[in-house]
């Protein structure tokens, strides 16, 4: 029987292809990483290479159609592997994600203990103690070295390309917020990791269409893994279990009519009379208010409920804030795969070219009728009415 290596605890996915020689050095950050990024606390033992178990690779369930060929169907209950199994036949791909998946499982405890004083909440990493961000983005970095698929990284917190060792042909490039919110962790609210995925060696020169994946880590009351890839439609919600693993409980391909808005960046309003305008639509029209301050639970929502709108506008006094690599395009794809759509008053977010690491962006995304209501609006026109595909057309 064929068999795969996956992990509970604290262990990692880890293709029988992978000797155990590779692992050791794989943990250590390549030459011609920028300086800027320092790893000199990433031992073995932080995320990866404990608590390795061999176990039978789950036997794929399939379903024949008329014409005889086999489709492979994911399934309500699978685990992270056996879903992306099922969901691409690109293994580079599948060992990234799952590679991914156990460095979010390890900020999502990492968060959770974290202590908070009065200007920062730490957590231990190594020898060091660490602001959870900082930790957080470690832990990414690691992850992604370790991969042995990631060409280059780029982070929020260090935003200039990061060679990990990985192939160009075959591989891929990586943008992340290490933890969305950080500054709300304190106060308990939920926050999250963001990352998006490219093909090959370019972080620029880019849109968020020609993304192969993109993902978010939520830490709340529950952990959760939302994710979705261009192969297979929808967006895909993983839960951490008690044991360690990520089981997928919900799929999302419809994002439906619904009140209920997330308005970020209201400072805007005080100078933006058409974003003041759709903020009073909203309330005379008795909308449910959900907003937390953190970008990520605030979008899920979205995703969640299949239903709604997240705003952040901005207007002379109140610039953009938001960054189309490391968070707008990412949580763009997310959207748009789940069935809805997003704008940045003109266009889907998928289309802006990304031209600088550090562009940023303003931003919508929700149903079809909320971002026409978004666009018209604010510009006096939409796109979408125009009979042009966009949304889950991705």
């Amino acid at each position: 029987m064929e068999t795969g290596v996956t992990c509970y605890a604290r262990g990692a996915f880890l293709p029988n292809s992978v000797s155990s020689s590779q692992h050791s050095t794989a943990l250590v950050s390549p030459s011609s990483i920028s300086p800027s990024f320092s790893s000199k606390s990433l031992k073995s033992s932080s995320l990866f290479g404990e608590s390795l178990r061999v176990v039978p690779r789950s036997s794929l369930k399939v379903s024949r159609t008329k014409n005889s060929s086999l489709v492979t169907r994911c399934e309500i209950g699978d685990s992270l592997e056996e879903f992306l199994t099922k969901a691409t036949p690109d293994k580079g791909l599948i060992r990234l994600m799952m590679c991914m998946g156990e460095a979010l499982r390890t900020i999502a405890f990492k968060v959770r203990t974290a202590s908070c004083g009065g200007t920062a909440c730490v957590n231990s990493f190594g020898d060091e103690q660490l602001a959870v961000d900082m930790l957080a983005n470690q832990l990414l970095f690691e992850a992604l070295t370790y991969s042995h698929y990631c060409k280059y990284a780029c982070s929020e917190e260090v935003p200039e390309l990061q060679d990990m060792g990985g192939p160009v042909e075959g591989g891929f490039s990586v943008a992340f917020d290490p933890l969305d919110g950080s500054s709300i962790v304190d106060t308990n609210f939920t926050v999250g990791t963001i990352f998006g995925v490219w093909p090959g060696d370019k972080l620029t020169g880019v849109t968020g269409r020609d993304q192969v994946a993109a993902a978010m880590g939520i830490y709340g009351p529950r952990a959760t893994y939302v994710l979705a890839l261009k192969d297979i439609p929808g967006t895909h919600e993983f839960l951490l279990l008690d044991e360690g693993k990520w089981q997928h409980v919900k799929d999302t391909t419809e994002i439906g009519e619904g009140k209920l808005f997330s308005p970020g960046n209201l400072r805007a309003t005080f100078d933006n009379p058409a974003y003041d305008k759709l903020i009073n639509y909203y309330v005379r029209e008795k909308y449910t208010l959900r907003y937390t301050g953190g970008m990520v639970p605030d979008v899920n929502q979205i995703i969640v409920k299949e239903k709604g709108i997240f705003t952040n506008v901005t207007s002379p006094s109140s610039k953009a804030k938001l960054r189309l690599l490391f968070e707008v395009a990412p949580l763009g794809f997310l959207v748009e795969k789940a069935g809805g759509y997003s704008s940045d008053g003109t266009q889907s977010v998928l289309d802006k070219v990304i031209k600088e690491l550090d562009e940023r962006t303003q931003v919508a995304y929700g149903s079809k009728n909320e971002i026409i209501r978004f666009e018209e609006t604010l510009y006096g026109s939409s796109r979408l009415k125009g009979g042009v595909p966009v949304g889950a057309a991705v």
